[in-house]
């Protein structure tokens, strides 16, 4: 499945609304960081390991798009 996910720097949320996702992270995107800690995120949620949660497009914007091989 494909997502767009918009990532928020405050907070520790997760809001799945169909195929649109809004995260709040605490990492800093700095050195990948936010976007590791992105993936954990979604891996978690969706109960799925973290290889099977990959980001498509958008690696240093705050608009993603994300496959999530369920």
């Amino acid at each position: 499945m494909r997502y767009v996910v918009e990532v928020k720097f405050h907070g520790d949320f997760l809001e799945v609304s169909g195929d649109r996702i809004i995260v709040g992270l605490k990492s800093k995107p700095i050195g990948g960081r936010a976007n590791r800690e992105l993936v954990r995120k979604l891996a978690k949620h969706f109960g799925v390991s973290t290889s099977q949660v990959r980001i498509i497009s958008g690696l240093k914007s705050r608009e993603k798009i994300v496959e999530i091989e369920l």
